[in-house]
């Protein structure tokens, strides 16, 4: 769940915005005074550090703003944050080489240093914030209406689709996620020993369905059936989570990811990240019985249920479903999936 954002973030930006227009302002009107007050020589060009003033005064605009919803307009906060951590940098080196007297770093104390934890733990809860399953503000909906509500291009629901033979559902994050282009060029040399076990697959993503089709299209599987959910309903219904940043940015994803690249499985943008977490439905008259699997996005194995399934070695979500009159070809799915070199059922 979402959590309000405290009033002392909104403070403290607010505080910053007005800090950093007075600080710059000063700087613009009286560029001498600071260097008369250090006994420091004035600069030869007063326009320079006329010129930092302004920067800092619409860096304060920019706090001040910020402050109406930290959450939101996080990339502000960031942006200030990393000014505020390479200024004391450079004031290091100037005061290491003796460039600057020791007083001079007067500024970094008040520009810089005081608002690193604050600014860190903003950033920390729009990040949280981001994480939450119903960030959207969306109504969840149970297993049962998401898969009855959940429209193909062809026009049947995967409701309606599981009630003629079991569906292996695929979830995609986005085209721009590595393992999910190698997942489905994985798909697309295995699809006929898939289907002729029994099952169908269809696809799950999160972008518009005209650049979908384009992505699929791309590896001969615009013709399957696919869903397009923006608004991540199936993958909150179905217990899909967003990944944690130590799941999305591990060394194991990176090395995956280059492996990946590597070998062909390159940059395509639609849709929205983020999504680490794989749960395994076995689906009989709309209800669920669940086996949870968690992994980074390379796909390192954990614990999981006996009918998830792996494509390529990536944690791309299968789950597979399959009306009451069809789980006699369970067994059947598994053994194809087994089967395959690409992918693993545990």
């Amino acid at each position: 769940m979402k959590k309000s954002t405290p009033v002392w973030m909104q403070r403290t930006l607010l505080f910053a915005g007005i800090y950093n227009i007075l600080w710059g302002a000063w700087a613009v009107l009286f560029p001498n005074a600071q260097f008369d007050w250090l006994g420091m020589p004035p600069p030869n060009y007063p326009q320079f550090w006329q010129c930092i003033g302004m920067i800092v005064g619409v860096y304060g605009l920019g706090y001040a703003i910020a402050s109406t919803n930290p959450a939101r307009h996080w990339p502000i906060v960031l942006v200030g944050f990393l000014g505020k951590i390479f200024g004391p940098l450079g004031m290091i080196q100037a005061l290491w080489t003796g460039a600057l007297p020791l007083g001079f770093a007067i500024n970094c104390v008040f520009n810089d240093l005081i608002w690193w934890i604050p600014f860190a733990l903003i950033l920390r809860h729009a990040w949280l914030q981001h994480l939450a399953d119903d960030a959207d503000g969306l109504p969840r909906q149970t297993e049962a209406e998401a898969l009855a509500n959940a429209r193909t291009q062809t026009g049947k629901s995967l409701a309606e689709l599981s009630n003629e033979t079991p569906v292996l559902l695929v979830f995609l994050r986005h085209a721009g996620c590595t393992f999910c282009r190698e997942a489905l060029s994985d798909l697309a040399r295995d699809r006929a020993r898939i289907e002729s076990g029994g099952a169908q697959i269809a696809l799950v993503h999160m972008g518009a369905p005209e650049s979908f089709a384009a992505f699929a299209g791309s590896y001969g599987l615009d013709a399957l059936p696919a869903v397009s959910d923006p608004d991540r309903v199936l993958y909150r219904a179905l217990g899909l989570r967003r990944g944690s940043l130590a799941q999305l940015l591990g060394m194991d994803v990176w090395a995956r990811g280059a492996q990946g690249v590597f070998q062909g499985a390159q940059s395509w943008r639609f849709g929205r990240g983020r999504h680490a977490d794989a749960r395994c439905v076995s689906h009989s008259k709309r209800k669920s019985h669940h086996a949870l699997y968690s992994s980074d996005r390379s796909g390192s194995p954990g614990l999981c249920g006996t009918m998830l399934g792996f494509i390529g070695g990536t944690a791309t979500s299968l789950i597979l479903l399959a009306s009451e009159d069809a789980q006699e070809n369970h067994g059947l799915v598994l053994e194809t999936l087994k089967a395959s070199a690409s992918f693993f059922v545990l």
